[in-house]
């Protein structure tokens, strides 16, 4: 990915005043524990983690069920450190249970949730109504023979109804496996089967930009190859179809089973480090990498980073447009309720029916913080500010943004139209590894655009060299260097090598997170993309291999290579590069069915922009695919150091085939433009936007 070109000698936009200084939860923290200014605390949190996270656990009022006798065992090691050691707890005890005794707030008058649909259709759960729907959700799991340890797969949009089956999960004490709404049958498919999923709850279907999106039918023949499905919960129906695909599988609707359930249900006291969320992210090769997280690990990373980056308080509302299979989906969830805090989510396109939907909904709710992604600002920046103005966001305290590099136009659009030009755009950046960020932007200090003002508090981050020395001013690995509470606790159905291989191979003791960094001589952060291939498409995150392992198993397909290449809207799409059997023509048709073939197992968002038929692929000599070298070629740039290349007609062969297919798609334009509108489709090879990202 090419570095995005940030503005490292832009001024101060804006600066806190001394009183947003001193309300903030975190001045309160460094306060209360005699830091003498944020300088003491970050250096503190850095050489006696131990201590910090003790003291986060006390301020947010994590209540154990039998206490801890050590918050850190280093026994095993740096790379698999112990936490929260004989404690036992469930984070649902401290979401919902807790609140209700009524000592700190009235859970029937307080708001936990609003959800609102792409119809306008709103719904509001106080505290006590939400403890009472997971309850009715718990008992029907139990009822479906859910037990503690089981894997529930679920795949719901992010609406009132995927926040309580979520919590019903884990208040059982099963383990949460959510998956993208968005996914083909393959890619729920191969997670479900590694993940050993003893259930799933799916949506029938839901709605985006104004049309109905059947989920259930679109995946109900993979059922079948998922042999540890014992059963399936439909959401959205009255009654489930007739017959299972399978003996053994059971159907139920689970509206009318949570329905038909007392609202008491007991929680499931389990270990604290025990597992609770098993979330898939990609790699750049293999298969992808199920995440495990901990009830006293993920959870407790969310509610602190919403503390103390993005200061929320119990007065607080968060908006933030995402989607349950992605992190930040159980990121607020479980932030804002461990903060007796208030959540909205909505379940829909984010301009629909008009370019205002995502403005509409702050001051409709009266959302406090609004996260989105750089790709949903550059989407609504290209509708105009005029959307913005016609919305009181008086209310909006701040602006959050994660999931992709900034470009400088976007993140000041935002600043100045929504934000006024006084309000801060808190950057925040990190991974499902991670339960959160390493790098933010909190209250107490001053913002430059698309800037990281620190390291978020308890995150040892530094960025390096090739010997893991520090830098100042250059750019290098993004690295943390003490371990942190919501840290992954390991790969699933992994030895442990994978893991290590992953994130402690390139250092010993330094965990590398697998992004590009620059840290300036002022103390702002500036991320500039993966350092890796994984691609990062409209915010979801995907490898390689999942494009690669579809177009392979085509028989008309040699081999083939999916490399990220930037784009003005998505930040990232993926570009295909196929190798075909030497028998096989290429030609249109072809290209249409590889291209149905990936949409169909992957699904509509990840769709490439581009397939082209190349002669050979780029390979190092011990066979490598060279996606550098590819991505450069169809960018047009210098493309470097090759002297690993095997074969270096490779490169000429690749660029005669891009400039075949780009004269092929311009040729086909001409010919709709002669021919009018009525004219066919062929099919076209976008060329390369002419701003990277």
């Amino acid at each position: 990915m090419a570095a995005p070109v940030f503005p490292f000698d832009q001024p101060v936009v804006w600066t806190p005043t001394p009183a947003q200084i001193r309300r903030s939860n975190l001045h309160r923290f460094g306060q209360r524990h005699g830091a003498t200014d944020l300088a003491a605390l970050e250096r503190r949190a850095a050489r006696e983690p131990a201590w910090f996270w003790t003291a986060v656990l006390e301020d947010l009022g994590i209540e154990f069920e039998r206490p801890y006798t050590q918050v850190l065992d280093l026994t095993p090691g740096l790379r698999r450190p112990r936490w929260c050691v004989d404690g036992r707890m469930n984070i649902v005890h401290n979401c919902l249970d807790k609140w209700q005794r009524g000592d700190q707030f009235d859970p029937r008058a307080r708001t936990a949730l609003v959800g609102e649909a792409e119809d306008g259709t709103v719904q509001r759960l106080t505290y006590a109504e939400l403890h009472a729907r997971v309850g009715q959700g718990a008992n029907a799991l139990r009822a479906g023979g859910v037990e503690a340890g089981d894997v529930i797969g679920i795949c719901l949009p992010l609406n009132p109804e995927a926040v309580i089956a979520f919590l019903a999960i884990v208040k059982v004490g099963g383990i949460a496996l959510p998956l993208f709404s968005g996914f083909g049958a393959a890619a729920m498919q191969s997670r479900l089967r590694d993940g050993a999923a003893k259930g799933l709850i799916i949506a029938a279907g839901f709605t985006r930009g104004g049309r109905w999106r059947p989920l259930f039918p679109r995946v109900e023949a993979m059922l079948a190859q998922v042999p540890s499905l014992a059963c399936v919960w439909i959401a959205g129906v009255a009654r489930p179809p007739r017959a299972p695909r399978r003996r053994g599988l059971a159907l139920r609707a689970w509206d009318v089973c949570c329905r038909q359930e007392r609202t008491e249900a007991a929680t499931a006291s389990v270990d604290a480090d025990a597992p609770f969320l098993l979330i898939y992210t990609s790699g750049t090769t293999g298969q992808p990498k199920g995440i495990v997280h901990a009830h006293c690990g993920f959870p407790v990373k969310a509610a602190q980073d919403m503390a103390h980056g993005f200061d929320v308080t119990r007065d607080d509302r968060v908006l933030w447009y995402t989607d349950l299979g992605w992190m930040m989906g159980p990121w607020l969830i479980l932030g804002t309720l461990l903060l007796g805090s208030a959540m909205v989510v909505y379940d829909g396109a984010p301009a629909f029916p008009d370019p205002g939907r995502l403005w509409a909904l702050c001051a409709r709710h009266a959302v406090s913080l609004c996260g989105l992604s750089p790709t949903v600002a550059r989407l609504l920046q290209g509708h105009g500010p005029e959307w913005v103005a016609r919305h009181d966001l008086t209310r909006l305290r701040a602006i959050g943004a994660t999931g992709s590099p900034w470009d400088p136009a976007a993140w000041t659009w935002i600043f100045r139209h929504a934000l006024a030009g006084a309000k801060p755009l808190l950057n925040y950046t990190g991974g499902t590894e991670i339960s959160g960020g390493i790098l933010g932007c909190h209250w107490l200090r001053p913002l430059k655009p698309c800037s990281f003002n620190a390291s978020l508090p308890g995150m040892d981050a530094d960025v390096v060299d090739a010997q893991g020395d520090s830098l100042v001013g250059v750019a290098g690995e993004l690295v943390v260097r003490q371990p942190w509470i919501g840290m992954a606790r390991g790969f699933w159905r992994d030895d442990g090598r994978r893991y290590e291989d992953t994130y402690w191979s390139a250092w010993p003791h330094l965990w590398r997170q697998g992004d590009l960094a620059v840290r300036d001589a002022e103390g702002y952060w500036f991320v500039l993309g993966r350092s890796d291939d994984t691609m990062n498409v409209a915010d979801k995150r995907v490898g390689p291999a999942e494009y690669e392992q579809i177009l392979n198993g085509h028989p008309a397909v040699a081999e083939s290579a999916a490399v990220a290449m930037p784009d003005p809207v998505k930040g990232q799409q993926a570009v295909c590069f196929c190798v075909l059997q030497a028998d096989v023509k290429a030609d249109a048709a072809l290209r249409a069915r590889l291209l149905a073939a990936v949409v169909h197992q992957l699904g509509k968002p990840l769709r490439p922009a581009d397939l082209i038929f190349v002669p050979a692929l780029p390979k190092t000599r011990n066979s490598k695919i060279m996606r550098r070298l590819i991505r450069d070629v169809y960018l047009q740039r210098p493309t470097g150091d090759a002297s690993s290349l095997e074969d270096e007609t490779a490169l000429a062969g690749l660029a005669q085939a891009i400039e075949a297919a780009r004269r092929s798609a311009r040729g086909a334009c001409a010919l709709r433009r002669h021919a009018g509108s009525d004219a066919p489709r062929a099919a076209t090879i976008r060329s390369p936007p002419t701003r990277q990202f």
